[in-house]
């Protein structure tokens, strides 16, 4: 890619507008609802995981039912992660659960039959089997907090296994042999909190070459607040030409504060999460004014669903919103459907959040 970003990305399920919000459908479904309501939803795409989907249903099931996009019933593009987050966190917390070593990545989860491996060969191999629209390279993922040590051999790793994962997608590419309708390689730019190590890793990946980038390691401070300056660097090393993927921000104000900065697309359980637990998210009367220096929350509201003060509330969550749940219920009727523990409450809340964070996106893009 030369020149500025264009306002889309070309992907062999469709062009997939900018800046976008892509739900976590882990294992092939966002939580709660079907592929029909976040298309109705206004959403364009989804984020898949590899780690996950590689044990449940299984790769082999996978193809069986056609790949990803069939299996789900999702017509748009799907973004699928590595899996190396899942797999880091997973040794982090339970050491004895697996390993990594500069191959790769062996886990066994707890009550699963076998190990699993991911070496950055097959962790290609897999998301381009599933039918992925954007690949993500293996990356070597670290806590903010570890030493510099640890974030020295997590930026060695990240670039020694993203040369294995250029060449091993070129391979697979020329096998196919239809690169006009090849999916996106992304690489991910670790380094933590080092301004230095950041800039030797994404200075090595633009120099292997891909066709987009992330932003890697936990977007948030110990207080829960954007890491505003790492990400502002990060930005201002990947040339504008490319899309640069903010991996794991879901608040609506962070997303709106790292679009005034120049990422495009954004992943994260957040929004969905919120929703079946009863926090629902509206406009404050304005639309968002991003800007790239500082958050700006005035815009935005939260509605606990669950307070007493809805119990009679004849209200839509936002006044407004045309979403199938504020077009036909009130507050009052979702605080009962959620003490009642009903499942439609958790359809009726996530259909809420997802229309929100498309409506933010439009906002965004014509803003921005």
């Amino acid at each position: 890619m030369t020149g500025s970003l264009r306002p889309v990305i070309d992907l062999p399920h469709g062009a997939l507008p900018l800046p976008a919000f892509l739900p976590d459908a882990t294992l092939g479904v966002v939580r709660a609802v079907d592929s029909a309501d976040v298309e109705a939803a206004g959403i364009d795409a989804l984020v898949m995981n590899t780690f996950h989907l590689m044990q449940q249903p299984g790769t082999s099931t996978i193809q069986a039912l056609g790949g990803l996009h069939t299996m789900a019933g999702w017509r748009g593009p799907i973004l699928t992660d590595s899996g190396g987050f899942q797999a880091y966190s997973l040794i982090r917390e339970q050491p004895k659960l697996g390993s990594l070593t500069d191959n790769g990545i062996v886990v066994r989860p707890e009550g699963a039959e076998r190990k699993f491996q991911l070496t950055p060969e097959k962790c290609v191999q897999l998301q381009m089997s599933y039918g992925a629209d954007i690949v993500m390279c293996l990356d070597d993922c670290t806590h903010v907090d570890d030493p510099m040590d640890v974030q020295e051999l997590s930026v060695r790793r990240t670039l020694a296994w993203a040369k294995r994962c250029r060449t091993e997608f070129d391979h697979l590419c020329a096998q196919k042999k239809t690169p006009d309708r090849r999916p996106l390689l992304f690489a991910v730019v670790q380094g933590g909190g080092s301004p230095a190590l950041r800039t030797r890793c994404a200075e090595a990946l633009l120099e292997i070459g891909f066709d987009g980038y992330g932003y890697g390691g936990w977007p948030l401070d110990a207080q829960g607040n954007l890491v505003h300056d790492m990400l502002a660097l990060t930005r201002s090393l990947i040339p504008p030409a490319y899309p640069l993927h903010g991996l794991g921000i879901g608040h609506p104000v962070n997303i709106a504060a790292a679009a005034a900065l120049g990422y495009q697309t954004f992943d994260s359980a957040l929004p969905t999460r919120d929703a079946r637990r009863g926090r629902l998210y509206t406009f404050a009367g304005a639309a968002p004014r991003p800007s790239p220096l500082a958050p700006d929350k005035s815009w935005f509201r939260f509605v606990y669903i669950t307070d007493d003060k809805y119990i009679k509330d004849a209200r839509p969550v936002e006044e407004g919103c045309d979403c199938l749940t504020c077009r036909r219920y009130s507050r009052g009727y979702l605080r009962h459907l959620y003490r009642a523990n009903e499942a439609a409450f958790q359809r009726l809340a996530t259909i809420h959040n997802l229309r929100f964070m498309a409506r933010l996106m439009d906002h965004l893009r014509q803003s921005l």
